[in-house]
């Protein structure tokens, strides 16, 4: 079993930035990637970026160039900068560990943290 404890978040003005962070606990043999998705009301949740164990990273287009991903393996850990946000970036954030680049099944959830740009 994995436990995804999340932390950050919040609301921000347009242009401004947020982190977000992710920590893995209980079997981390289980997956080699972790990451966020996004969901907004009505709307199919999207990947947002990833990173896998060796440090290989995976971006939705929207982001790149704005959000960046990190982890600190020692401590199953991963972030999230999020900079020059945009009113578009407003949704729940949901932290995954799963497989590969595009956290694949067998894949874990993290409950959603809020992130809402506002201007």
């Amino acid at each position: 079993q994995v436990h995804l404890v999340g932390s950050g978040g919040g609301s921000v003005q347009a242009g401004g930035s947020l982190s977000l962070s992710c920590a893995a606990v209980g079997s981390v043999a289980s997956f080699n990637a972790m990451g966020w998705y996004r969901q907004v009301p009505g709307k199919q949740r999207e990947l947002v970026a990833a990173i896998t164990t060796n440090g290989i990273t995976n971006y939705a287009d929207s982001v790149k160039g704005r959000f960046t991903i990190s982890s600190d393996n020692a401590k199953n850990t991963v972030y999230l900068q999020m900079n020059s946000l945009k009113p578009e970036d407003t949704a729940v954030y949901y932290c995954n560990a799963g497989q590969g680049p595009h956290l694949g099944f067998p894949y874990f959830w993290g409950q959603g943290t809020q992130v809402t740009v506002w201007g």
